[in-house]
């Protein structure tokens, strides 16, 4: 296989298991070096340490951090790390993954929920953009990414929200892609097709939810991570550079019917 991404490096927000882990294993493969931020338990880390091993076997470089992405200190913390470990390589690309939101239904919702969620799952994707971006560590020709869902532009039980954050990141790529685009960055969402993943899971009705999707989708199946992952590695080639401020589906046709 081609290492086309061998002199880059992918910081992954949220890349410890389903669509960011499966991003960073085809990054991997192609090359794209690796600085993943997670939260996760103690008894998860395990088999999350296990996943990064894998990876670490493809030959690339790997570093991996168990914090808070919305701690402005520990996010420091993790760029001054990471500049040292990249040296004069630069960041190709930024993928936002974070799954952290609250699925209560209305109206048991309070403002701390939808202000944590949507910190969580929206904003810290300018928090980092506009870090790394003051600290010079973005690729001359670099790409923002992240993960949205239907959720963005329709009601769904339990993901008020979810919804809220997925239409505030929609909203802060657009207007990353334009007022970052004298920097040669390019900024896209992924709107990803129902996935099985452990984030899905915990939405009430989501088995429901999946039978659903797959029966509408024009090959009645569903998306899988690696379908995404196949997307945020087409997005970092160099021939998708005129990509710039798009919402993409990436679901096999489910959103036509």
């Amino acid at each position: 296989m081609v290492k086309e991404f061998s002199s880059y490096w992918a910081l992954i927000l949220g890349g410890s298991t389903g669509l960011g882990l499966a991003s960073a294993r085809k990054l991997a493969a192609h090359g794209m070096n690796l600085c993943i931020v997670h939260r996760n338990t103690r008894v998860e880390l395990d088999s999350i340490e296990r996943q990064f091993e894998e990876i670490r076997a493809m030959g690339v470089q790997l570093l991996t951090f168990n914090t808070d992405v919305m701690n402005a200190g520990k996010r420091a913390a993790v760029l001054q790390q990471l500049q040292t470990a990249m040296g004069e390589s630069r960041i190709r690309c930024l993928l936002h993954s974070i799954a952290r939101g609250n699925l209560k239904a209305l109206p048991h919702l309070e403002a701390d929920d939808f202000n944590t969620t949507i910190g969580n799952m929206g904003v810290s994707l300018y928090e980092w953009s506009a870090d790394i971006l003051q600290r010079q560590l973005f690729a001359t020709d670099a790409r923002i990414l992240s993960f949205t869902s239907d959720g963005g532009y329709k009601a769904m039980e339990h993901y008020a929200a979810v919804s809220a954050a997925k239409a505030a990141l929609e909203s802060i790529t657009r207007s990353i892609a334009l007022e970052f685009a004298p920097h040669g960055i390019r900024a896209n969402c992924i709107r990803a097709g129902v996935t099985d993943t452990a984030s899905l899971r915990k939405i009430p009705g989501s088995n429901a939810l999946l039978e659903h999707s797959r029966e509408r989708n024009p090959f009645r199946q569903l998306t899988t991570p690696e379908d995404v992952a196949n997307v945020v590695y087409l997005l970092c080639r160099d021939e998708a550079a005129w990509i710039n401020g798009a919402i993409i589906p990436v679901d096999g046709g489910t959103h036509i019917h």
